[in-house]
């Protein structure tokens, strides 16, 4: 609890620099020192690094991160079909398997318990494409801590920024699988709104939002002209970074990143929400890993306008 509330006191002093308030690095590296020498370096699950498979990495422009490495195949529309059924390995006559809901709590409990600050978890919710109809291969385990941020400290920004930072650090750091799929976790505040037909309470073995199949109706038509257009953007800007023009490369990369987020955005407070033309162009693009790529061209396009070479 001290560790967190020396975390408080340098966030806040950060925030308040005009440094920190212009380049929004302030309260990331507090965030950082905390999680790298505060409570999570013991935390409550393990923490060895993996050694069988590269470490995943994320961008930052969608919450659950795209996989690492290069395109292996197109997404096709079949991906997106609806099933007939709820995923038979996940659940059985409309309830979660008891097994995964128990090693989902555990999950959740071990990801609190490796942060040494008063968090009371309100509700663990598994959502996504694995609570709907929708899903796919591509399926992650999506996990969401509801949490009341006030209850935590009264700046409920930076404690979502902290959470942010602390979930993406678990995320890097464990490839948890449940029958093949991904384990991803989220902390979200007991307020957001979160756009799915398909929530189920985990913490109550019930349904908060039952998914109907009959309202899964995807237009795979028009979401893969959405993401065609996006791709040859990012190809545009790659042409851009390798005719050494690094400074004109970012300003495109942060512009586009700009106008995937606000797409998403737009999908998503449709009234076809997660299946919107908007939404499954975003998850065309993070299936095909071009979010990913967008993401290293900005690493790649900062190092060239950095270097100096002669």
């Amino acid at each position: 609890m001290d560790k967190w509330q020396k975390y408080i006191d340098e966030a806040r002093k950060k925030k308040k620099s005009k440094s920190s308030r212009k380049s929004g690095k302030g309260l990331e590296r507090s965030l950082k020192w905390f999680l790298d020498k505060g409570p999570q370096k013991k935390g409550g699950y393990p923490k060895k690094r993996r050694t069988n498979f590269s470490k995943k990495k994320f961008n930052d422009i969608s919450a659950p991160p795209g996989a690492a490495g290069g395109l292996e195949e197109e997404v096709g529309e079949e991906t997106f079909e609806k099933k007939p059924t709820l995923n038979e390995k996940i659940w059985k006559n409309g309830q979660l398997k008891s097994k995964i809901a128990q090693r989902l709590e555990e999950i959740a409990t071990n990801f609190v318990s490796g942060l040494d600050i008063p968090v009371e978890v309100i509700d663990i919710r598994l959502t996504g494409s694995l609570a709907n109809y929708n899903w796919s291969k591509y399926s992650d385990v999506d996990l969401h801590l509801v949490v009341d941020f006030e209850k935590i400290d009264n700046d409920v920004e930076m404690v979502k920024s902290f959470f942010d930072l602390a979930r993406m650090r678990w995320n890097d750091l464990h490839d948890i699988k449940i029958y093949g799929y991904e384990v991803e976790i989220y902390v979200e505040d007991v307020g957001d709104v979160h756009h799915s037909s398909g929530i189920y309470s985990v913490t109550d073995q019930q349904w908060v939002v039952e998914p109907d199949p009959e309202s899964v109706d995807i237009d795979f038509v028009l979401a893969r002209k959405k993401s065609d257009d996006i791709a040859t953007q990012i190809n545009l800007i790659n042409h851009i970074i390798e005719n050494d023009k690094p400074k004109a490369a970012l300003q495109s990369i942060e512009r586009l990143k700009a106008k995937i987020r606000r797409m998403r955005k737009v999908g998503l407070n449709s009234p076809e929400a997660e299946f919107s033309p908007e939404n499954i162009a975003f998850k065309i693009l993070r299936r095909e890993e071009l979010l990913q790529k967008l993401s290293d061209m900005k690493y790649h396009a900062y190092d060239k306008l950095m270097s100096i070479n002669q």
